[in-house]
């Protein structure tokens, strides 16, 4: 998918910020951008190619936006993190729904809990709604702030 700025098959971009941490997830749809959002979040942290997608873990959240949606997804990811050590190595089955009074994501998050042969290299403390952006051209750019 060919989009300004970002070469095809680019899944995200981590983004120069004077504290936090800052990146733009790209998808052909809005799962696909969110599902990126997530590994991008996940990469700021440990290196989640070298995760093995052993555990299956199926995530559901709602949010009167997308935005809203999306702080709240990438959120379960530093919950499981934090709470069970769950690395993130894969998202699968993303989808977005409308709902009553907002909107409603279900996906599954692969990986596998942290073990001697994982580093992390990081500390997501939480995702922020500073710059946050969803944008729809050719394809979906989200962009994301994290506090580290």
């Amino acid at each position: 998918m060919a989009r300004e700025g970002a070469p095809a098959m680019e899944r995200y971009r981590i983004l120069p910020h004077t504290a936090d941490g800052k990146f733009q997830a790209y998808g052909e749809t809005l799962e696909e951008a969110f599902a990126n959002a997530a590994l991008a979040l996940a990469s700021l942290v440990w290196d989640w190619e070298a995760v093995e997608p052993a555990e299956r873990r199926p995530v559901r959240v709602e949010g009167s936006d997308h935005e809203q949606l999306l702080v709240r997804f990438l959120g379960e990811v530093l919950y499981l993190f934090e709470t069970r050590r769950f690395l993130l190595g894969r998202v699968g089955d993303v989808r977005i729904r409308r709902r009553p009074g907002g909107f409603g994501l279900e996906a599954t998050l692969a990986g596998e809990t942290l073990s001697d042969r994982h580093e992390l290299h990081g500390d997501v403390k939480a995702v922020t709604y500073h710059d946050l952006k969803i944008e729809a051209c050719d394809g979906f750019t989200v962009q994301v702030v994290v506090d580290m």
